[in-house]
């Protein structure tokens, strides 16, 4: 057996790297590492990264992934994580499922082995308070999201982006898609507690059209969540190719009604929950073609 071409055939199907195993390249010197990780390890010590071998060492790098945040990162330079792998983001308020003030689901999601292609991005409201409160809410209810945009901007990624969240309501849908929340309690009684609670009252959504039904007024994003949204949807880009494109109508501006497209699982791209179903209606006022024409 070819040791070197096999292992190359894994990594693109398994989605590992060399580097995985402190080596640069498919050859032989990543042949003796891995057997060397697998005998560590109690393994058959084949020197090759089957199935069995990649669970194993993606598990550790899971538990471990502080061990493996850039060496050369500059200092306060902020990351997003991918199938065990960092991402830089552009946004100085970013907290990690890992770390100790980051927030992580315990269920309601499902472990990708492999690694994952997702095609587009889908933009939730998630009706609470904030982003801790919303994080509570998905775990009782077994569902869950890549991402929270907290009152302040802060950005919460709450698993990694290869596994599959239960979030924009199919099967098909979910396999396909990253997903944030981004905090907005939406009704305009709420707005005494964001002020209570040192904030200011939210900006005012007025004659927003979805499913070609005007909406009552509601509340709207911070423009500090919107500037995090930004950030976010360009690491997102840069980390999984996912073109920064939104669904249009026929006269060219943001879809505000279900995207045929979309619905089918056809679309690559950066959607709102409302373009997958009628029976959704977040994020109505959100012009996403004009948000990612802003990102530089």
């Amino acid at each position: 057996m070819d040791k070197d071409f096999y292992n190359e055939s894994s990594a693109g199907k398994l989605g590992w790297e060399p580097e995985w195993f402190g080596c640069d390249d498919f050859d032989d010197d990543l042949v003796d590492a891995i057997a060397k990780f697998q005998k560590d390890r109690k393994m058959t010590a084949d020197g090759l990264c089957g199935p069995g071998t990649f669970r194993v060492i993606y598990n550790e790098r899971m538990a471990d992934l502080e061990e493996y945040r850039p060496t050369d990162a500059r200092p306060g330079e902020k990351f997003i994580i991918s199938n065990g792998d960092y991402f830089p983001i552009e946004w100085p308020k970013v907290k990690l499922f890992f770390e100790g003030d980051g927030l992580k689901l315990t269920k309601g999601y499902r472990k990708h082995s492999g690694e994952r292609n997702p095609s587009f991005f889908v933009c939730h409201w998630d009706v609470c308070l904030s982003s801790k409160m919303c994080h509570r809410v998905l775990n009782q209810r077994g569902i869950s999201v890549h991402f929270a945009i907290d009152n302040d901007g802060t950005i919460y990624q709450f698993m990694d982006m290869n596994d599959v969240a239960y979030h924009a309501g199919g099967k098909t849908w979910n396999n396909k898609s990253i997903g944030v929340e981004i905090a907005n309690a939406y009704y305009l009684k709420h707005q005494p507690w964001y002020v209570k609670n040192g904030l200011e009252e939210r900006p005012v959504i007025k004659n927003a059209i979805c499913h070609g039904k005007k909406l009552q007024p509601f509340t709207g994003f911070y423009p500090e969540q919107i500037e995090a949204l930004k950030a976010l949807m360009k690491a997102v880009h840069s980390a999984t190719g996912i073109p920064l494109k939104a669904p249009l109508d026929r006269s060219g501006g943001t879809n505000t009604t279900v995207s045929k497209k979309c619905a089918d699982g056809k679309f690559e791209g950066f959607m709102s929950h409302y373009h997958l179903k009628k029976t959704k209606i977040d994020c109505a006022g959100l012009d996403l073609k004009k948000i990612l024409g802003e990102i530089k």
